[in-house]
């Protein structure tokens, strides 16, 4: 296990840099000459670029932790020799195991051109495609697909975060979700009157609708890769395409989720939110903005997975916002017992595919996140290629999922003027 005890050093100098930035913000007053202040907020600004790098770098080596304790470093004594595919792998007398029955696969072109060792380890891990042919080589390992997994949560909150209502699915038919909206004030209980009648005129019948998840697929387009570097770098290749597929991957899920049109598409959350502030500015939002943003939307949908949603550069903006009374809306939180940095109270996801301020966008989102449903379909699929790309190598990530709002009450956006 790697390590981590200087991450605490990293986190204690965050927490300076944050108290320093804030400080310095604090400078600027009614009274501070434009240039002076433009000046403050420049290096506050670089200040919080160092704040950012310390916590990214955190988030990296914790990444790197988690996936050195998942896999142990190999004995590179022990790999087996592939030479022409003359004599069947061996690993000095010990039960092969499936990563390198995976560097087989690849080496020798596909699943079914390697000994039936390798190929019985090889079907531990298989997840089967209705029309594929077991002679393509598609296989995906336990430790590449996480992998996959964990750079997909790093990339983007869309796929992978647990504010949403995920639904996993084996099949790719289209699931209907049934909505209402109970709440209109036509629909509240009336007076009863003893031994009177109950109306039953049906003017009270909840009235329902329904919103369609569909299995809309995508793929990364061929990786390819030498040869040379699959033999010199064997057992490094689940980390590396793991990382590479996982990235590619997560910009396909995280900007459909986010904006896709619906219309013969993704849903993203954006795309059907409903408005619930108008800034004034094309170029700014205020502190009374986002204020009015959440409370635009029902107290009903002011708990439970609530937040904030916004690209990197909205943020750095929200950070310099004081309210009425002079208070900031963004909280530093407590670096040492991980509490989460805030807004107004709330959590803030960053999404690099939301749209920045600039006129006519939707810059920012609030609610109860757990009304935008993600639908996945199956796992993450890799196909390898041989044959195709001889003498060097090719692999495909696949992946199917979709996503809708179901209730527009709970999550609403401000849009630049």
């Amino acid at each position: 296990m790697a390590d981590l005890s200087f991450v605490k050093d990293l986190r204690e100098q965050m927490a300076n840099i944050a108290t320093e930035a804030r400080t310095k913000l604090d400078e600027v007053t009614d009274n501070t000459p434009e240039e002076r202040a433009a000046e403050i907020e420049r290096e506050f600004d670089l200040m919080m670029a160092d704040h950012d790098k310390l916590s990214a770098r955190i988030t990296r080596e914790e990444r790197a932790a988690k996936a050195l304790a998942a896999i142990e470093e190999p004995d590179t004594s022990k790999v087996p020799v592939v030479e022409g595919r003359t004599a069947p792998a061996v690993d000095n007398g010990l039960t092969m195991d499936y990563r390198r029955a995976f560097a087989e696969m690849i080496a020798s072109g596909g699943d079914a051109h390697v000994d039936a060792e390798v190929r019985n380890v090889l079907k531990e891990y298989r997840v089967q495609v209705g029309g594929t042919n077991s002679a393509g080589g598609f296989t995906v390992p336990t430790t590449l697909a996480n992998f996959i997994v964990e750079s997909m949560k790093a990339h983007g909150p869309m796929y992978s975060s647990n504010l949403f209502n995920v639904i996993n699915d084996t099949s790719g038919n289209t699931f209907n979700i049934p909505t209402i909206d109970d709440t209109g004030s036509g629909l509240l209980p009336v007076a009863h009157t003893e031994g009177g009648a109950v109306t039953d005129d049906n003017g009270k019948d909840a009235t329902f609708g329904q919103k369609t998840l569909s299995a809309y697929a995508f793929n990364t387009e061929w990786i390819k890769w030498s040869a040379e570097l699959n033999t010199d770098s064997v057992l490094n290749m689940e980390n590396f395409l793991g990382r590479l597929l996982g990235e590619r991957m997560a910009r396909i899920a995280n900007a459909k989720l986010t904006t896709g049109s619906g219309s013969s598409d993704v849903e993203g959350i954006v795309t059907n939110s409903v408005a619930g502030v108008t800034a004034a500015s094309a170029t700014a939002v205020t502190a009374d903005e986002i204020i009015d943003l959440v409370h635009s939307v029902d107290p009903a949908y002011r708990q439970g997975s609530v937040a904030f949603m916004m690209n990197d550069a909205t943020l750095a903006a929200v950070r310099k916002l004081k309210d009425g009374q002079n208070n900031y809306l963004w909280q530093m939180g407590n670096y040492q017992q991980g509490v989460p940095q805030n807004l107004l109270g709330y959590d803030v996801v960053v999404n690099q595919d939301m749209a920045g301020i600039a006129t006519g966008n939707k810059s920012m989102l609030f609610g109860d996140m757990s009304y935008f449903y993600v639908r996945k379909v199956g796992q993450p699929a890799i196909y390898v290629a041989r044959e195709k790309y001889a003498p060097d190598f090719g692999i495909l990530g696949y992946i199917r999922f979709d996503g809708c709002l179901s209730n527009t009450a709970a999550v609403k956006h401000l849009v630049q003027a």
